[in-house]
């Protein structure tokens, strides 16, 4: 570990936060970003809406906290506690989500050429670092649950005869959780990349809880994985952007990513997230068992409590039963509203204008909930009387949405699409715009992204299938979100321009 862990750890301690509040109580009269200073410039609305006391904390990382920006002597300090309650050999704070540390991971392991074994499930910030560094992907594919059409996770099967055809790879790149809640069995894959002297990287985003209860499935580097990052802000007491990059006693380490960090983190990293950070560890590391415990059982009771409600139908755990090793989490609630004549999408309009319920996404079947520590029997209610709200108002429709057949690919469209470029190659090559009907054996050059989940569906250097086009016309008909196109309205996509390839 580069960090010094002191003996034995004190949890009670928040270096970071303590720091930050001591810089406000020293009253110190700034002459330094940000502007703002301290609140005093910021207009009269904004300090209506935050208050002067958020404000006079909005300062530099490293230009206050610490003594001045030349050290980093307290944010080292929560690192290394952040390290132990997370089950890692040395942490770092994140302060741009855990995008930051998808990327940096790709750009300090890899050089141009190097292949990355990486799911296809990524997220679109592990394809930024394909892009940026030059790697050449071999794709993962996960399994795909065929009477719900839901991916599932990249089992340990489909790693091992990845490592066997190319035991040049440099690392092996994991979604555990995926965004449904399903995780990987990370031990046996885990054990596996390190018996190959192989990295095994874990974006681990949708789960920064998985340590601190049993009844979960196991954080990433608890699990064995080399290097993995998790997002605070996601599913614990963080601020948005706040996330964590942890390191395991193998592999890849704070040394040889820290680089990458500092090239793409921002200059001027924000105090608030970071201290947010400290202080959701030192919640956790405290007193995370007993939240947890709390936030399951909750959870557990809203999943029977809406499976009881006419029209609706909540995934469960069952969807794991054939996967050996895999795991399931139960605060993530998938509720599927077919039967109430209503898309995803017309459910979390209804819920948001009518029930005071703002999910965490919605698509062509359904919506997903997160049941978290800031939960109470309360909200449990007030969701759930917002589900049976949404069904009593549907009471004359009970054949379900007819959802067009090109769309129920979601889940496996993926795997239609294969690499004959490197994302950098394709990205940062000669391009051209065509009608997508006209796109089918032409070579993609940008990010087609649905939302949600935001897994991509064409990536840089892929050879763009029928499927994929149909998939994407119905999508954009339908309205769904599209992230990554220059034409947003897929009327276009761009193309690599003189590697058509339509056998």
């Amino acid at each position: 570990m580069s960090g010094t862990k002191t003996t034995p750890i004190d949890h009670r301690q928040a270096p970071f936060f303590d720091g930050l509040i001591a810089y406000r109580d020293a009253e110190i009269v700034p002459y330094s970003t940000p502007g703002h200073k301290l609140g005093a410039g910021a207009p009269q609305e904004l300090v209506d809406a935050l208050g002067r006391q958020a404000l006079a904390l909005d300062i530099p990382n490293g230009g206050g906290v610490d003594d001045t920006h030349r050290t980093w002597r307290m944010q080292r300090q929560a690192e290394v506690l952040a390290a132990d309650a997370w089950g890692a050999d040395d942490a770092s704070f994140l302060v741009n989500g855990s995008s930051t540390g998808n990327i940096a991971f790709l750009l300090g392991t890899c050089r141009p050429g190097d292949k990355v074994l990486i799911a296809r499930n990524l997220h679109t910030s592990l394809l930024s670092g394909l892009i940026l560094s030059g790697a050449r992907p071999v794709y993962l594919y996960p399994e795909v649950h065929d009477g719900l059409n839901l991916t599932l996770d990249v089992s340990v099967d489909t790693v091992r005869r990845a490592l066997d055809a190319h035991p040049d790879a440099r690392a092996v790149a994991l979604i555990s959780p995926s965004y449904t809640g399903v995780a990987a069995d990370l031990r046996s894959i885990a054990a596996l990349c390190r018996s190959r002297g192989v990295d095994l990287f874990v974006d681990e985003a949708w789960g920064p809880h998985f340590p601190f209860h049993d009844r979960l499935p196991p954080g990433a580097v608890q699990a064995g994985a080399s290097v993995a990052v998790t997002s605070i802000h996601k599913l614990l007491a963080g601020l948005t952007q706040s996330s964590l990059m942890t390191f395991g006693a193998w592999g890849a380490g704070r040394d040889a990513i820290a680089p990458a960090v500092s090239l793409i983190e921002t200059t001027s990293p924000s105090a608030l997230i970071a201290a947010s950070i400290d202080t959701a560890r030192r919640q956790m590391a405290l007193d995370g068992h007993r939240l947890l415990e709390q936030t399951i059982e909750l959870a557990l009771g809203a999943r029977a409590r809406l499976q009881e409600v006419p029209g609706l139908h909540v995934v469960d755990e069952s969807v794991i039963d054939s996967r050996q090793g895999a795991g399931f989490d139960p605060t993530r609630i998938m509720i599927d509203v077919q039967k109430t004549g209503l898309t995803g999408f017309q459910a979390e309009a209804i819920l948001r204008s009518e029930c005071r319920i703002g999910v965490e996404m919605s698509d062509l079947t359904g919506v997903i909930v997160h049941i978290t520590i800031g939960d109470s029997p309360d909200s449990i209610d007030h969701l759930v009387s917002g589900f049976e709200r949404l069904v009593s108002s549907q009471s004359g429709v009970a054949s379900g949405t007819a959802v067009d057949n090109r769309l129920r690919s979601s889940g496996s469209v993926i795997f239609s699409t294969s690499p004959v470029l490197t994302p950098r190659e394709a990205a940062l090559g000669e391009t051209s715009a065509i009608p997508l009907s006209s796109a089918v054996g032409e070579v993609a050059a940008e990010i087609i992204t649905p939302y949600p989940p935001g897994i991509p569906v064409v990536a840089p250097g892929d050879l763009i299938s029928a499927q994929t086009v149909e998939y994407l016309e119905a999508a954009s008909e339908v309205g769904m979100y599209i992230s990554g196109p220059a034409d947003s309205s897929l009327k276009t996509v761009r193309i690599v321009s003189g590697t058509t390839n339509s056998g």
